[in-house]
């Protein structure tokens, strides 16, 4: 998946701020049931909410998103307080809910 552009990711954040966390990263941190319960959830809804409970700095957030990303193939649309966002389009073209803006480029 490519990386998103600033313009997607404002569009996913205003899609996300309804959505309540459906994935709690607790004191255990990353384990691979967890792995598994961000790629269901990643495959029902595209977007999700993560909500950090055990971890508060910004350091471990970032460490426990990057890994998300590297293990789940989504990509992290921003870290809002103790809560991610994560998004990854769905596979089947036909299953997709979220139909992410395109800019075109204006020519000269």
């Amino acid at each position: 998946m490519e990386t998103l552009k600033g313009y997607q990711k404002k569009f996913l954040k205003g899609l996300a701020h309804g959505l309540k966390p459906v994935v709690f990263i607790g004191q255990k941190g990353l384990s691979g049931s967890l792995i598994g319960s961000i790629r269901d959830a990643l495959d029902t809804h595209e977007l999700i909410k993560v909500k950090f409970i055990e971890f508060k700095e910004k350091q471990q957030k970032a460490g426990i998103s990057k890994a998300i990303e590297a293990e789940t193939s989504c990509r992290l649309v921003g870290i809002i307080g103790h809560t991610a966002i994560f998004y990854r389009q769905h596979a089947d073209p036909e299953k997709r809910k979220i139909t992410l803006p395109l800019r075109l480029t204006k020519k000269q």
